[in-house]
């Protein structure tokens, strides 16, 4: 009977976690710019009815179709790193003239209760999104 030992099946799986790591990696420097992130958005405090949504650069994302439900329900926010997002009242992505009807946020966890607004005083967001958008920084 072929008896393996120790030393030769540690050598093994440690090659074959190598070439996974390696293979992993090349796979996501060949997307560059086509990989996602996502940005989790919740109708309530974070962790309740939250949902993870991924966002490419300055794509609008409107809150309709599947995500019809979250549409003025928004009441928070988690914005990783390197990223801003603007949030809109309207569908569309579109902010009317004269302002006040969108917030920009950058990375943190955001309660819409109380977000910066266009001016230098905080805001009530709450329940009043349509659409976003994000891009890196």
């Amino acid at each position: 009977m072929f008896k393996l030992s120790s030393t030769y099946l540690v050598s093994a799986l440690a090659m074959l976690c190598f070439a996974q790591t390696v293979s992993s990696a090349a796979v996501i420097k060949a997307r560059g710019t086509d990989a996602s992130v996502n940005v989790e958005v919740c109708t309530g405090s974070v962790g309740v009815g939250c949902v993870s949504i991924p966002v490419g650069s300055d794509d609008c994302n409107d809150l309709n179709g599947g995500l019809v439900f979250l549409n003025k329900e928004i009441s928070n926010a988690v914005i990783p790193g390197g990223l801003v997002c603007t949030f809109f009242e309207s569908f569309g992505c579109i902010s009317q003239q004269g302002g006040g009807d969108d917030v920009v946020l950058t990375a943190g966890t955001w309660d819409f209760f109380s977000v910066p607004g266009t001016s230098a005083a905080r805001v009530d967001f709450n329940d009043l999104t349509s659409s976003f958008s994000c891009s890196p920084l």
